[in-house]
């Protein structure tokens, strides 16, 4: 993962925030930047290959506004086998949830492995929570040195959610049970309500306090 500036992460992060894609002025009021200013973060994030954008429906004459949003292509690539792995641990697994937990951990430190930071001088909460925004989940709340209280407002494999909620939720609170680990956080307690609120899961973290 290419090392971003404060200024370019903050507009990262706001478009991860957002539920969908968005045009350049609502980014210029959204983040207070100006106009040119934002247009060269924008253009280095593309270059990096962490956003994307798209033409926006005709609004009668003129060309259609480009729309930004954030590129989630690793979570993508693996969305319909979630699908099929999810229903195949539902069938021929003795203990599919414990299976299931086991797998996202698996998964979670495996991602962190491969996604190196930005934050590796704070914690593991934070970093955490920093890879399930990169990974699609726009994740809100607050992330301190020891815990987190997480709004999950999206969820990458919604299709495979809806089909094996249990299953798949499981999988997620691995990730976030691995991905700890691997930043140091082996004694984390991960509480992960799905579905808590309306648009949004719930995902608790709490470590005792200590630096990774």
């Amino acid at each position: 993962m290419p090392s971003l500036s404060k200024a370019r992460r903050g507009v990262l992060e706001c478009l991860t925030e957002q539920s969908g894609p968005v045009p350049l002025a609502t980014l210029v009021a959204l983040t207070g930047l100006h106009e040119n200013t934002l247009r060269g973060h924008l253009s280095g994030l593309a270059e990096d290959g962490l956003v994307s954008r798209e033409r926006d429906d005709p609004q009668g004459r003129g060309r259609p506004a480009w729309l930004w949003r954030v590129r989630h292509n690793e979570v993508d690539e693996y969305a319909g086998l979630a699908s099929t792995l999810a229903r195949t641990l539902r069938r021929t697994s003795e203990q599919p949830l414990e299976d299931a937990t086991e797998a996202g951990q698996i998964w979670g430190r495996d991602l962190a492995m491969r996604h190196v930071s930005r934050h590796e001088a704070v914690s593991a909460v934070v970093r955490t929570r920093d890879l399930l925004a990169r990974l699609g989940f726009a994740p809100t709340g607050p992330a301190r040195e020891d815990t987190a209280d997480l709004r999950l407002t999206r969820c990458p494999l919604l299709e495979a959610a809806v089909e094996e909620p249990e299953i798949v939720c499981n999988v997620h609170r691995g990730l976030a049970v691995g991905a700890l680990g691997e930043y140091g956080a082996d004694d984390a307690e991960v509480d992960l309500v799905p579905f808590a609120e309306p648009g949004a899961c719930r995902l608790k973290i709490a470590q005792s306090l200590k630096r990774t």
